[in-house]
């Protein structure tokens, strides 16, 4: 049974101080983790500081963001088995903000997917469709690609130890949330094309989340809904009582 789970994702917001002031906050407020697994991933500078406020919680801490190669000249960049070793348990993977300011590539994710695995961390890999398409009304195909390619080359084991989150670039940051049909729809077929991948067992392995634009008005229509096991929360994780708020909704 895939135990849900709720990451929040505070991209390039707090210093170390209201990092760790926020962990206190909630570490001991949170659901047990075999019954809802609880994340934050902050900026890499907090991170080491944040896992150890939260020791002995259910909380995880996860990275934003990790290289493909655990070390060498990569001037700025973070190494997977660097994070593993301070204890950093979860990466998010391929956000689209990566992929649009970053030009990062689904065959960059690909390598960076395969490298932290490789250092013992369970990526959190964000797929996203466009606009257009769903203006337009077609199905979601352009998320099935992104799964085809990040997960190239990947193992059954492996690609059950990968958290996959659906996020549609429209709704990251801009209020304007899928509707739960449309979210369970993107959940639902990046399920059938792992399924596909390898099979049906694989498949119904994986964890997958909708994330963009969650709020506490809709968490719950989207948590009730068996094609989704969690979400991956952007704004709304900035205030420790409403993150709990999500997490106890």
């Amino acid at each position: 049974m895939r135990v849900p789970i709720i990451a929040g994702n505070w991209k390039m917001h707090k210093t170390v101080a209201e990092s760790v002031d926020f962990v206190n906050q909630v570490k001991d407020q949170l659901p047990p983790a075999n019954e809802l697994e609880t994340a934050l991933a902050g900026p890499t500078l907090s991170l080491v500081s944040m896992h150890n406020a939260a020791i002995g919680s259910p909380l995880k801490i996860a990275a934003e963001n990790c290289y493909y190669q655990n070390e060498g000249a990569y001037t700025g960049e973070t190494s997977p088995l660097a994070l593993y070793q301070a204890g950093i348990h979860h990466v998010i993977l391929g956000h689209s903000e990566r992929r649009r300011y970053f030009h990062e590539t689904d065959e960059i994710i690909n390598k960076k997917i395969k490298a932290a695995l490789a250092a013992g961390l369970c990526p959190i890999v964000c797929c996203d469709d466009t606009m257009g398409r769903r203006v337009a009304g077609s199905q979601v195909h352009w998320v099935v690609n992104r799964i085809l390619l990040d997960a190239q080359g990947l193992s059954a084991d492996d690609i059950c130890r990968v958290t996959f989150a659906y996020e549609p670039n429209w709704a990251i940051g801009t209020g304007q949330s899928a509707d739960p049909s449309q979210a369970a729809e993107g959940c639902y077929l990046i399920r059938q094309t792992i399924s596909y991948m390898y099979n049906r067992d694989v498949a119904d392995n994986v964890r997958i989340l909708y994330g963009g634009s969650v709020t506490t008005d809709n968490i719950h229509q989207l948590m009730n809904n068996r094609d989704i096991d969690g979400v991956l929360v952007g704004g709304a994780s900035l205030d420790p009582q409403t993150f709990l708020q999500l997490v106890n909704h």
